[in-house]
């Protein structure tokens, strides 16, 4: 299979849990669901219309944090609206602000240790199926030249992502391979189903964490999941340490190996 990996940095980024309502939580990695969304905008797909063309079936998604990562709470002053009225007539429609107190909300938020200093980085790994050839030669062609349509984004339209440092690899290079009971070192996040055990030495700003992840929506434009992964990873570029069962990628550039498994 051949794969292509890019990575994709911010200042900031929030990829809202779905169970959260009152409260916005964030995921710290994107969901694989959010990472479609970021492609639909490299290669300028209108809105919900992508759902089925980057479906698991036909494009391979794997998702890798480079970068330490910190979370923290700001508040958001929400306009509290009851009432409908005519904001381009009166000042004191809802619209504006002028009637009733804003409601404040907690809102997560991720950036790098020194918000001043650091971005937060991801790579992410694309390959496909033989029914998302065509598909994922248009991602490579797009990501390869740098020329998306729209500039993706970190979850928010206003948390700006600068996709960067694409690199194919090609077939030959890269090696599937079935687990075994062996110790093996993930660059990606893995799918915790199919971990078997955990081997974890605390390094600095190093975590594992596990998240249920939207993975797929149903081809109806309604953001109706189809699937969720629960996916286990570790937080700053440390490798993940595991044994586990299933399906999983040897990528070989030069000296570098990485090893992958997608979501």
């Amino acid at each position: 299979m051949e794969i292509v990996q890019f990575d994709i940095s911010g200042k900031f980024a929030h990829f809202r849990k779905y169970y959260a309502n009152n409260t916005a939580l964030t995921y710290s990695l994107p969901p694989r669901t959010t990472v479609m969304g970021m492609l639909a905008a490299i290669m300028g797909a209108p809105k919900d219309s992508y759902y089925e063309e980057l479906a698991s079936d036909r494009i391979r998604i794997g998702i890798a944090i480079r970068t330490p990562i910190k979370k923290s709470f700001h508040r958001l002053n929400f306009l509290s609206i009851k009432s409908l009225g005519d904001f381009r007539k009166s000042f004191d429609s809802d619209f504006r602000g002028m009637a009733g107190n804003p409601i404040q909300t907690p809102f997560e938020v991720l950036t790098g240790n020194d918000v001043k200093k650091d971005e937060i980085v991801y790579r992410i790994f694309l390959g496909s199926t033989e029914p998302g050839k065509a598909t994922f030669t248009a991602l490579k062609k797009r990501l390869l030249e740098r020329d998306w349509v729209y500039a993706p984004t970190f979850g928010i339209a206003n948390f700006h992502a600068s996709p960067g440092n694409a690199i194919c690899h090609p077939e030959n290079n890269v090696i599937e391979k079935q687990a075994s009971t062996a110790r093996l070192s993930f660059d990606s996040a893995v799918n915790a189903d199919n971990v078997l055990s955990l081997i974890f030495e605390k390094e600095p700003d190093a975590f594992v964490e596990e998240e249920l992840l939207p993975a797929d929506f149903l081809a109806n434009g309604n953001r109706e999941v189809a699937r969720m992964v629960r996916a286990l990873f570790t937080s700053g570029g440390i490798p993940l340490e595991v044994e586990l069962t299933g399906t999983y990628y040897s990528i070989q550039a030069q000296s570098s190996l990485q090893t992958i498994q997608f979501l």
